[in-house]
């Protein structure tokens, strides 16, 4: 079994409710799994709860290498919708684009609203995808789409930002903030229980996989956050026994 946990994951043994746990996917190994749940849940939930994705929309995910990141550009484009993504680097760029999205933007090399304006022949995105926060607030909103939806799972860049609302409500647009740590357990339940459900199945038949960067043994975590910290990270960094 896999688990989402309420945190506090670096221990060999956790106590977790049963409604928060999922069996191992068909196809992927235990260890594997390991990067999942978290993952899966956060991607989703934010992606059709909160973000209300449709088929054919455009959803730029701002961060399309990291563990959320790379897993939501898998479920974007297996939801049907057109996925940019950010990365930094041409490699990191590519293999964006070897987990299904259409466009990549490196961030280091390009400027991202000019050539996400340009990918989306100037309307902009349907949902952004955000892990920057305050810092990439205002660009964020230039890049949404009439009626669009920014999405804030992370401050990667700050707490704080300056919002312009007449663009906002130019737009019709919303800003939206969120965490899983915070949500109650019935809330937690039915997201695990609608990952089991749709995404899981996904896994099964191959439309995503977990993405993985390094297994590091518990006892070495300071490397784990090394390696976080050094910004060249694609996926999930897994502390293992």
């Amino acid at each position: 079994m896999v688990a989402l946990l309420e945190g506090g994951g670096y221990a060999d043994q956790v106590v977790v409710r049963e409604t928060q746990t999922l069996p191992v996917p068909d196809g992927v190994g235990l260890v594997e799994a390991a990067a999942l749940p978290e993952a899966a849940c956060t991607a989703w939930t934010n992606l059709v709860d909160t973000g209300r994705l449709r088929r054919g929309e455009t959803l730029l995910v701002q961060g399309g290498s990291g563990g959320v990141g790379s897993l939501a550009v898998q479920l974007g484009a297996a939801l049907g919708a057109r996925v940019v993504a950010t990365a930094g680097g041409p490699e990191r760029a590519a293999r964006c684009r070897e987990l299904g999205a259409g466009v990549v933007v490196d961030h280091r090399s390009e400027d991202v609203v000019a050539a996400v304006r340009q990918a989306t022949d100037g309307r902009g995105a349907d949902i952004v995808l955000d892990v920057l926060g305050g810092g990439g607030l205002q660009d964020n909103v230039r890049l949404l789409a009439p009626g669009g939806r920014l999405v804030v799972i992370g401050l990667q860049q700050g707490r704080t930002g300056e919002l312009d609302l007449a663009r906002l409500m130019a737009k019709r647009a919303t800003v939206t903030g969120t965490t899983l740590r915070s949500r109650t357990a019935q809330e937690k339940a039915e997201i695990v229980a609608a990952v089991g459900r749709h995404v899981w199945p996904m896994v099964a038949d191959g439309r995503l996989r977990p993405v993985v960067h390094a297994r590091v043994p518990l006892d070495e975590a300071q490397t784990a956050h090394d390696l976080l910290e050094s910004g060249e990270v694609f996926g999930k960094v897994l502390l293992v026994p």
